[in-house]
């Protein structure tokens, strides 16, 4: 490849990061996006029925969730104002989508490891409005590696702590191995329903200047298990927006001994 080839090929990747960063800030600053979570509020947590700063009235029952609302709650459910009593599985659709919705609040249901949980999305938050944008390192192409993808032979799950303090299962599907500065590194993964895989990595940079830790979503493998990894597009994880995400830390062995100055680095604030 002719050094003129190579630095053509380069501009142009540089160019599509730009464009990926600058689509990866607005999606955080968008009126659902993660800056407008004020709250993750946990039904066992208030067996009432009433959660913080959110109207009606919301029970657990088995499979499902049971919202009993009042026309002074001012709660719409399907796009339709709601009075009485409605019975709500989790949510999956984009935020923007959800089934409830309370004076431009979008409310979403969740739930992990069977507790179910009510979060509040609302674009006027403190968050949002603070949000200057997303400390990154410009594109760099040593940060692009060939690697491959290695299945377990089946999925696990492993205990790790979360943001909020608490320890959740996360399922990991098989490894992410590739060479970086002369050394072999592998990452644990897992495979998310498109295919592409999700990794949560630490690194020598992690707490100091970069965040604690960062994610990584490597594009589908081919069949052969070849993939390429990025380190240019390493994410900040929602938490690092707002407290109220429960995002996992890395799993053991996903602490990386390089330094990855790489990929986002911090939010942004007035």
């Amino acid at each position: 490849m002719s050094d003129t080839t190579r630095d053509t090929e380069t501009a142009d990747a540089a160019g599509e990061w730009r464009h990926w960063h600058e689509q990866r800030e607005a999606a955080v600053a968008s009126s659902y996006g993660p800056l407008s979570l004020t709250g993750t509020h946990w039904l066992a947590d208030h067996p009432g029925g009433r959660l913080p700063d959110l109207p009606g009235e919301w029970r657990e029952d088995g499979d499902e969730l049971v919202l009993t609302a009042g026309a002074e709650d001012g709660i719409t459910v399907d796009g339709e104002p709601f009075t009485g009593t409605v019975r709500l599985g989790a949510d999956h659709a984009p935020i923007h989508e959800s089934r409830v919705e309370s004076a431009g609040r979008r409310i979403v249901v969740m739930r992990r490891e069977g507790l179910w949980a009510v979060r509040d999305f609302d674009p006027g938050a403190a968050a949002r409005r603070a949000f200057r944008g997303i400390e990154a390192t410009p594109y760099d192409p040593r940060w692009v590696v060939p690697g491959v993808y290695r299945p377990y032979e089946e999925e696990r799950s492993v205990r790790v702590a979360n943001a909020d303090g608490k320890e959740r299962g996360l399922g990991l599907s098989g490894q992410l191995v590739f060479e970086l500065d002369g050394r072999v590194h592998t990452l644990q993964v897992a495979v998310e329903a498109d295919g592409t895989l999700w990794a949560v990595f630490a690194d020598a940079t992690s707490g100091d200047s970069t965040f604690r830790f960062r994610f990584l979503r490597p594009a589908a493998p081919a069949e052969d298990g070849s993939v390429t990894v990025d380190l240019n597009r390493a994410l900040l994880p929602p938490c690092a927006f707002v407290d109220h995400f429960i995002c996992p830390f890395p799993p053991p062995g996903n602490t990386l001994e390089l330094a990855v100055e790489a990929g986002e680095r911090r939010v942004l604030t007035a």
